[in-house]
């Protein structure tokens, strides 16, 4: 695959925070999640981790905040005052609500929140978000094998994040993996991952000029894209979430010729 475009520094800082997640996910007790198994729900797209039931460990939870500081303070430490603001404001209250608007993607929250306390506008938002991928990822590691498909338009079947990376792997199936959670599942090869468009005349694969491995598959339908890296080429694969972020230019060149990872039906084409 290309070389990234992304800088040697940040892919640092992030596969650092990756081994941080790693660990602590380990470290959680299978039983501080419990997955409630419901196919019909999972049929209507009602993604796995909403029918989980999630025992938190908030003293846990505020020590990673604590070692994800840490790391990006040595990073960035221009960063140690925002941490300072923090230090005052999180608590077990806070950090229970943090990880709640985290789950369900409440962005708006988080601005608010960032604004009101005079902090970056990504700070406490990535926090919660990196904090909580842990439980998300055992969750998906529980369920994983009894996750055979997903329904078009809804993301991932575990946790919803909306789909943007597939890989060719094996004989040639088209894989989907999911960079927040972890879990993987089949999909058919000539397919929107968005809307469930088959329609071969409708759906492209755009090639990537000295990049054999890397295609984006696009949708005239929806306007969605999908991220397709045949890692069969690869020395070594590397994790879902390195190749997703090591695939960013990917994502570049979809969403400047006017692709998106949610997809939208266009009513005119009903």
């Amino acid at each position: 695959m290309k070389s990234s475009v992304v800088s040697k520094e940040y892919v640092s800082l992030q596969k650092s925070i990756f081994n941080l997640q790693e660990q602590w996910k380990n470290s959680i007790s299978p039983d501080s999640v419990q997955p409630k198994i419901d196919q019909g729900l999972i049929k209507t797209g009602v993604p796995i981790a909403v029918k989980t039931e999630f025992d938190f460990d908030i003293t846990l939870l505020l020590q990673w905040i604590d070692e994800l500081k840490n790391v990006l303070i040595k990073s960035n430490p221009s960063l140690e005052g925002q941490f300072t603001i923090l230090k005052d404001l999180l608590d077990e209250n806070i950090a229970t609500r943090w990880l709640d608007e985290a789950f369900s993607i409440n962005n708006l929250y988080f601005t608010e929140f960032a604004a009101e306390h005079q902090l970056q506008e990504w700070l406490p938002q990535f926090l919660a978000e990196t904090v909580l991928r842990p439980y998300l990822q055992a969750v998906a590691e529980k369920v994983q094998p009894q996750i055979k498909n997903a329904v078009p338009g809804c993301g991932c079947p575990v946790c919803g994040e909306p789909v943007r990376l597939g890989q060719i792997e094996g004989q040639g199936q088209k894989v989907l993996h999911c960079p927040r959670c972890l879990a993987f599942w089949l999909d058919k090869k000539i397919s929107c991952s968005h809307c469930g468009n088959t329609d071969h005349e409708t759906i492209q694969f755009l090639t990537i000029e000295g990049d054999a491995s890397s295609q984006i598959h696009v949708c005239e339908k929806c306007k969605g894209y999908t991220k397709v890296i045949d890692t069969r080429q690869h020395i070594t694969k590397p994790s879902t979430p390195m190749l997703d972020l090591n695939s960013i230019h990917l994502d570049y060149i979809a969403q400047e010729k006017g692709y998106k990872v949610s997809g939208e039906v266009d009513e005119k084409t009903n």
